[in-house]
């Protein structure tokens, strides 16, 4: 793609928040020479501005490079931009960005899911291989299934949060967007694996995930959560589901019916624990250390209150004050605590199900892309755009979006699987029989 048919595309799809026509370091060879990565402007970038989407960080500059970055740079990876987001990562449309929303490729009136939408764009219109997410709730695979592309979100600590701006700690996590399973595979391996300047990240050896892509699947137990499968999922979607059944069972998987009793909690555990999370991480923008401060403040109160204000925008503000809420005294055992014990309990679901199974298969999301501005009036719908998504985060289990087709108006249908924890290479294997490459029907 040249640099201007790129810069075309990103003005009409607002992906990028800077395309470089030099890569920012120097360049190095390794396994993953001259791959082309993206990267969400959650992760620090050496040199770069790092403005998680925000009017408060708009002039922050980076000091030093993510751990994950870094590792990809040393392994001969070429940065080519920064990419645009819902701010501080939260959203689940991509309109929450202070510069402005990113539009879905396949059809520019719709979205392209959040918050990692930057990243999901730009690899579906290939200005990249591969593109970094981070994924609280679903920020990777639900872009991922609007915009046809492959979404990983790896197991709680595989890969290292040094670098990352927190939205919510215990839950995020670093992963990828690619065109194809190899390009993943090869970029996982990479940056996967202990950091001793992240406390979270696992000690856990890192299989060679590119391997597992001419893994044999037969035999391998497939569960499916009753769950996963109620009202409001759109037909086109379920029947691409039953063709993803099918494909499984001829390459020699077993379907068995599950139950995981306590999905129906997860989106209100998942909003109380991340908005609690959110309040205490953005403490830290109050107009004193770095970022915007408000002109004109006549004390300390007023630089907090204003430069918070101004700075910050509806949804983040939405999100701080429920977090803010739910921690406040008297409040704190009834909904922060009692949602940590209801987590402990989705935890052993998953912990439960995969005793009997390898990996569960479910939708991503319960409809295809909608419109720019159709739920940005009424949070709980959009909230309830991740109902599929949040529980894996819940967990610490990894998961992933795999294209399986189009929709009757030629939208990308995405399927998740979802498995135990550090069994990644089991995801590749499974992906590998389900994926369609619907990227090769977008037209620009």
């Amino acid at each position: 793609m040249t640099s201007q048919r790129l810069q075309e595309l990103n003005t009409s799809l607002n992906c990028f928040l800077k395309v470089f026509d030099v890569p920012p370091h120097t360049i190095q060879t390794g396994k993953l020479d001259g791959m082309r990565i993206a990267v969400k402007d959650v992760l620090a970038l050496k040199g770069e501005r790092l403005t998680c989407g925000s009017k408060i960080l708009e002039n922050f500059t980076s000091l030093y490079d993510a751990t994950c970055v870094e590792r990809l740079i040393s392994a001969g990876a070429l940065v080519v931009g920064k990419t645009n987001m819902d701010e501080f990562a939260m959203g689940s449309s991509n309109e929450n960005s202070a510069f402005g929303a990113v539009r879905n490729p396949w059809d520019i009136s719709r979205v392209p899911g959040g918050s990692s939408g930057g990243s999901a764009v730009a690899t579906a219109i290939g200005s990249c291989d591969m593109a970094l997410g981070t994924d609280t709730g679903g920020s990777i695979r639900q872009p991922a299934a609007f915009t046809g592309t492959i979404g990983f979100k790896p197991t709680y600590g595989r890969i290292s949060r040094y670098g990352l701006t927190a939205f919510a700690s215990s839950f995020d996590t670093v992963g990828t967007f690619s065109r194809t399973l190899e390009s993943a595979a090869r970029s996982l391996e990479v940056m996967s694996g202990k950091d001793e300047r992240d406390a979270t990240s696992a000690d856990v050896p890192v299989d060679e995930y590119s391997l597992s892509l001419s893994g044999n699947v037969k035999g391998l137990r497939i569960g499916l959560a009753e769950e996963y499968f109620g009202e409001g999922i759109e037909p086109d979607i379920r029947e691409a589901i039953e063709t993803v059944k099918a494909k499984l069972v001829a390459a020699g998987c077993i379907l068995v019916p599950v139950s995981m009793p306590h999905t129906k909690y997860s989106i209100a555990v998942y909003y109380i624990l991340t908005t609690a999370e959110a309040s205490s991480n953005l403490a830290r923008f109050d107009g004193i250390r770095y970022g915007y401060r408000t002109p004109g403040a006549h004390s300390l109160a007023e630089t907090y209150v204003h430069s918070r204000s101004e700075g910050f925008g509806q949804e983040v503000k939405r999100r701080i004050m429920l977090g803010t809420y739910v921690l406040s005294s008297g409040y704190y055992d009834a909904y922060y605590t009692r949602a940590q014990k209801v987590r402990r309990l989705i935890k052993q679901d998953f912990t439960t199900v995969f005793k009997s199974v390898d990996a569960l298969l479910t939708p991503t999301t319960p409809t295809t892309a909608f419109k720019l501005g159709e739920k940005l009036s009424d949070p709980l719908s959009m909230y309830l755009n991740d109902i599929y998504t949040v529980s894996a985060n819940i967990s610490g289990s990894p998961a992933a979006s795999i294209p399986v087709g189009l929709d009757r108006n030629g939208l990308p249908i995405g399927v998740q699987l979802i498995t135990d924890s550090f069994k990644e290479s089991v995801l590749f294997s499974l992906a590998k029989e389900i994926h369609v490459d619907v990227l090769s029907r977008l037209t620009l």
